[in-house]
């Protein structure tokens, strides 16, 4: 197992290639995270990635890969698992209101831990299905949950009207881009280069289309 040294140098170097200015004690509780993401996977099967290094470049850096893409005060992060992107991105910006969803107990329990053990003083985890939470948010993520036609109808409701949704795919998702439901349009995709990761990494950015005064959609 790498240690914690090594993990912080690979963790540095990874958010300078992305143009991340984090400081010193955002680092520290990001490889806390990793850490206790290491111990419970053990026996929660959080995640498939078993070593911490890996954990770096692919929970990490994946996530706060969107990080420049990330606005508003609020941000739900749907489908959270073992809290990503929602935890890295609440310590990149701990000022941020963030809620993370997860209707798994064990995962649930999980991020509640990690909330606490992470001081995240501003990050709420509501152990429920995406189509029954409430409430609107400013910006809106998901990664690996569903496909786009099915995470807009399971949780559209929760974007604000003039909120962003970010939903991080790996290959482009060509054959998802046809299902969003009418009321949202894409706004622009994104190819992410994630630092140390061979693999496809997209952002797919939607936003709720503007109502008339009739209530209509506008085209």
């Amino acid at each position: 197992m790498a240690d914690r040294d090594s993990l912080r140098r690979r963790l540095v170097a990874g958010l300078s290639t992305l143009a991340l200015a984090l400081d010193d004690a955002a680092i520290e509780r990001l490889l806390d995270y990793v850490e206790l993401l290491v111990r419970w996977n053990a026996a929660y099967n959080l995640t498939a990635v078993r070593d911490p290094a890996e954990m770096v470049t692919r929970h990490l850096l994946d996530s706060l890969a969107i990080a420049p893409h990330v606005s508003g005060a609020t941000l739900a992060d749907l489908g959270s698992g073992a809290g990503l992107p929602g935890i890295p991105l609440a310590i990149a910006a701990p000022e941020r209101a963030i809620l993370l969803v997860d209707s798994n107990g064990k995962k649930a329990r999980f991020l509640r831990e990690a909330v606490r053990k992470l001081a995240l003083a501003k990050t709420r985890v509501a152990e429920s299905r995406v189509e029954n939470v409430e409430g609107t948010f400013d910006c809106v993520t998901a990664r690996a949950f569903a496909s786009l036609g099915d995470m807009l109808a399971w949780g559209g409701h929760l974007l604000a009207p003039d909120g962003r949704w970010l939903a991080l795919k790996g290959r482009f998702p060509d054959d998802e881009l046809a299902a969003v439901p009418d009321a949202f349009e894409i706004e622009t995709t994104i190819e992410l280069n994630v630092p140390g990761l061979d693999a496809e990494r997209h952002l797919v950015i939607l936003k709720r289309r503007p109502v008339g005064d009739d209530g209509r959609v506008r085209s």
